[in-house]
């Protein structure tokens, strides 16, 4: 699979929409883990912004460099004061971590003669020069493996990411920390579109001391996340011990020095960073042996809905930052969850409606675009639509988008199914899932 008005819950998180219209172009913990303390391009959008207070308490910002300023950048105060309008510095950032996700379709081996189908065309010394980012100065440290945990013939195990980090010294003295970056891929495959599309709750566990069954996700994503392929032909075990094994490898390594946690994903790549980014609060791993909390942000690109209200508040307990890139005209960010989320939880400011646990909920701080394409749909969706808007600040000049909200015309084809009283919410996403799968979204 390849936002949102926010009730008072969280009125204490900022919150910014910036809108703008542009024509686009392109479419198991590992046992050795103990638990520590917790804690294709765009042109001439128009913007206007609609910007809630927030009421955290913002630090003083320094006024110049990436080095200086990093936490800020990376979401320590929710980036408040950095959304309106964009930061320069903070625009970067986004643009360089969308272009590490776009290395993972680059590399994404989709030929079925090939050996190498479904996994990477080239070697981890080799990728990023072969995606055009060699001069990025990271060194990719391992490829990412994930299962659908799904009965089909075709679901085997395929490679979804890679884990890097910066070797290269000027880089790291530029960005003023050691950076670990995860990059997920979106969805691909027929086996991923279906567990896209399983649109149930149920309880994450990653907590081994703490059921938390009030902390919900959406049950495909977390097969993805958990599931195992004993045949898999370049690795073993689940996606989840794959990368908090080496995350952990690397926190170790690098325990002396200033480090960061980055996650970033396009679409379903984005529902797994964030998961992975929860799974790694939750289980403290984000601390480094001299007890020092290492940050971690998830950039998040047209990404669907993760869990309920109960993972967005744990999310926020743990310090877990999100920025949510969106096209407001995607219809993949308002997946799952069409009908119960978040804008249909409570009736008013004090009332929270018996469903409120089932809503899906997004979390973290939003980004929104605004483009759409008559004559190429798809390219609501397409990441490099999305990083084209961002580069192109200087040609934010007025320009009317072509046609009506695609969203809205999904919404409409719902409804006239003549759904009556049996009709399930779930039935309802995937209706709108196989509309969004045949417009090759």
């Amino acid at each position: 699979m390849s936002s949102s008005s926010l009730t008072s819950h969280n009125n204490k998180h900022h919150s910014t929409r910036l809108h703008a219209t542009a024509t686009a172009t392109a479419v198991a913990v590992p046992s050795n883990l103990s638990r520590q303390n917790h804690a294709t391009s765009t042109s001439a959008p128009s913007i206007s912004i609609r910007h809630i207070t927030p009421t955290v308490k913002v630090r003083n910002q320094p006024k110049s460099g990436l080095a200086n300023m990093w936490r800020e950048i990376q979401g320590a105060s929710d980036w408040a004061n950095l959304m309106e309008p964009l930061h320069p510095l903070l625009r970067a950032e986004i643009i360089r971590y969308g272009e590490l996700v776009t290395a993972c379709y680059k590399a994404f081996d989709l030929d079925p003669r090939s050996k190498r189908y479904l996994n990477c065309k080239y070697g981890k010394s080799r990728m990023m020069e072969e995606t055009g980012l060699g001069h990025s100065g990271y060194t990719v440290t391992k490829y990412i493996y994930a299962t659908p945990d799904i009965d089909m013939p075709t679901c085997c195990s395929r490679w979804i990411g890679y884990v890097a980090v910066t070797t290269d010294e000027k880089e790291i003295k530029r960005l003023g920390r050691r950076d670990i970056i995860v990059s997920f891929r979106g969805t691909v495959t027929s086996a991923e579109w279906v567990a896209n599309f399983m649109s149930s709750l149920t309880p994450a566990r990653f907590d081994p001391h703490n059921d938390r069954l009030d902390v919900k996700v959406e049950s495909g994503f977390l097969s993805l996340y958990t599931s195992d392929d004993s045949s898999a032909k370049f690795t073993t075990g689940s996606c989840r011990n794959q990368l908090l094994s080496e995350i952990a490898r690397l926190i170790n390594k690098y325990k002396d020095e200033e480090i960061s946690i980055t996650l970033a994903g396009h679409s379903m790549g984005s529902s797994l960073a964030t998961l992975l980014g929860y799974d790694l609060a939750e289980l403290g791993l984000n601390w480094d042996a001299s007890g020092r909390k290492i940050p971690i942000t998830v950039y998040s690109f047209a990404g669907p809905r993760v869990g309920n209200l109960g993972f967005k508040e744990r999310c926020e307990e743990l310090g877990v930052k999100v920025l949510r890139v969106v096209n407001v005209n995607d219809p993949v960010t308002k997946l799952p969850g069409v009908f119960l989320n978040e804008n249909f939880r409570s009736l008013g400011e004090r009332f929270e409606l018996p469903w409120s646990c089932s809503c899906y909920t997004h979390v973290g701080v939003e980004l929104a675009l605004n483009f759409f394409k008559m004559n190429n749909p798809a390219c609501v969706h397409d990441l490099e639509a999305y990083l084209g808007l961002l580069k192109c600040p200087a040609q934010m000049a007025q320009i009317k988008t072509e046609g009506e909200d695609i969203f809205t015309k999904l919404k409409d084809f719902i409804s006239k199914q003549g759904l009556d009283n049996a009709w399930r919410f779930e039935a309802a996403a995937l209706q709108l899932g196989n509309l969004v799968q045949s417009l090759n979204i």
